[in-house]
């Protein structure tokens, strides 16, 4: 395992980065550092976390690789994937196509907002990078709605005015994958060493859950993790040159 920094040199860091003698201010450039660190170490472990889960691991396996009960566990991991998720990191493309799924699911007459329905909102963002990959591999609107439509059956009329009041309400009505895929992208574009969260970040983040209606309709049209990666790679590059 590759050491991190030792005492001394965490010391010395803490130091320079308070730019001063005086020991107040170096105390608060301690109290930051730790604060930071701190957040950024559950952020690393909720990612392998969301990793493990995805992968189909039980809060049994997990909890005994962490050294903790089954119900310390999950409270600390599970309830952050219900929360309404943090968005500020989204660029304004993502949360367009966030506020999108919302339209769909209106749409659709359903009173939540699934991975389905997250999915299908990429396709209003055409020059987003998620969409591009999606329209490379042949993935079309019309196929993944007919997807959709086989896998998740749009709501009848009579649904129409409980599916308003739902997605009117203050807090969005995501279903747990959908936050899980909404929390885990920011996991994905730390894995890119990127400081903001894309459309392809949120796209790699349906592989997290195996069993989500976006991930299976994906894979069923010939997308899986490995090509996906691959397509984003390649559009990245593109752009840096």
């Amino acid at each position: 395992m590759t050491p991190g920094p030792d005492l001394q040199q965490l010391i010395n860091t803490i130091k320079a980065d308070a730019g001063s003698e005086d020991e107040l201010q170096q105390l608060a450039a301690a109290a930051a550092t730790v604060s930071e660190l701190t957040a950024t170490s559950d952020q690393a472990l909720g990612f392998f976390v969301d990793r493990a889960r995805g992968a189909g691991k039980s809060w049994v396996e997990i909890s005994a690789v962490l050294g903790v009960t089954k119900q310390a566990a999950h409270k600390r991991f599970a309830d952050s994937w219900t929360a309404r998720p943090a968005l500020n990191r989204y660029t304004k493309r993502t949360k367009s196509v966030v506020e999108a799924a919302k339209d769909v699911a209106r749409g659709r007459n359903n009173p939540f907002i699934g991975t389905e329905h997250l999915l299908l909102a990429f396709f209003t963002q055409p020059d987003a990078l998620a969409t591009k990959v999606l329209l490379a591999h042949d993935i079309t609107e019309e196929s993944v709605r007919a997807a959709v439509d086989a896998k998740s059956p749009a709501g009848s009329p009579a649904d129409a005015e409980s599916a308003e009041r739902a997605l009117d309400a203050e807090n969005p009505p995501y279903t747990r994958r959908t936050a899980h895929v909404l929390q885990g992208a920011v996991g994905e574009a730390l894995t890119l060493g990127h400081n903001y969260v894309g459309t392809e970040h949120l796209l790699l983040a349906f592989y997290r859950d195996s069993l989500g209606v976006a991930t299976e309709i994906l894979l069923d049209q010939g997308l899986d993790e490995k090509a996906a990666w691959a397509g984003i790679r390649v559009l990245l590059e593109e752009l840096t040159k």
